[in-house]
């Protein structure tokens, strides 16, 4: 990962700001909820002017869309997550099984990472538009970003006979969902180790032409 430069006096500031402000409303919205979570309350939490945080996000749906960034991508680096190091990897891969192996490491650090925010905004999206509107949004990257795992596969001749790539991609779409992790980790307790291990091997019979 490239070293981030060194920030200006007012660039450090803002990123702080934006740090505080993004810590204080995760723990805000996972102990109150969403909807009963106000930007005054964000901004007494994390100790930055009202004003600021309007500045920064524009509304409590950017700050809620700014976590969910920052817990894809595990950083605040200006990098999507399909451009990282570890996707990139996987998809360079030249063995179709370990492509799906790289591919559900990044799905499982990323659904840790996102478990409890995402559950909030699923929440938030029963009754609130703009979250739904922020739900739908996710889900759209998630489908195009786990979408590269079919391509790649579908390059080296990979896809068991008779799957088409559409049919594949909503396969992907589906075991890799935030919802199964929810399931079998957070209200199952599995470990992750156990999870990725399922995840692999299942998708791998899913997708896979066994004769390779």
């Amino acid at each position: 990962m490239p070293t981030r430069p060194a920030d200006r006096p007012g660039q450090a500031r803002t990123r702080l700001a934006r740090a505080a402000v993004i810590d204080a409303a995760r723990t805000l919205f996972v102990e109150r909820g969403y909807g009963a979570t106000t930007i005054e309350a964000i901004s007494a939490a994390a100790d930055v002017p009202q004003a600021t945080v309007y500045r920064l996000f524009s509304s409590k749906r950017g700050i809620l869309k700014a976590i969910l960034d920052v817990s894809i991508a595990g950083d605040d680096q200006p990098m999507a997550l399909p451009q990282r190091p570890q996707v990139q990897t996987a998809v360079a891969e030249s063995d179709p099984k370990n492509q799906v192996a790289g591919f559900v490491a990044v799905a499982a650090d990323v659904n840790a990472r996102t478990a409890p925010i995402y559950g909030i905004l699923v929440s938030a999206a029963g009754s609130d538009p703009d979250a739904a509107a922020l739900l739908d949004d996710l889900n759209r990257q998630r489908r195009a970003g786990q979408g590269q795992l079919v391509r790649a596969l579908d390059r080296v001749d990979a896809l068991r006979p008779g799957l088409r790539r559409s049919e594949a991609a909503d396969i992907v779409y589906t075991l890799m969902s935030p919802d199964v992790y929810r399931l079998l980790v957070v209200e199952r307790g599995w470990s992750t180790k156990r999870y990725e291990r399922w995840l692999t091997q299942t998708l791998a019979d899913s997708l896979l032409h066994r004769a390779r």
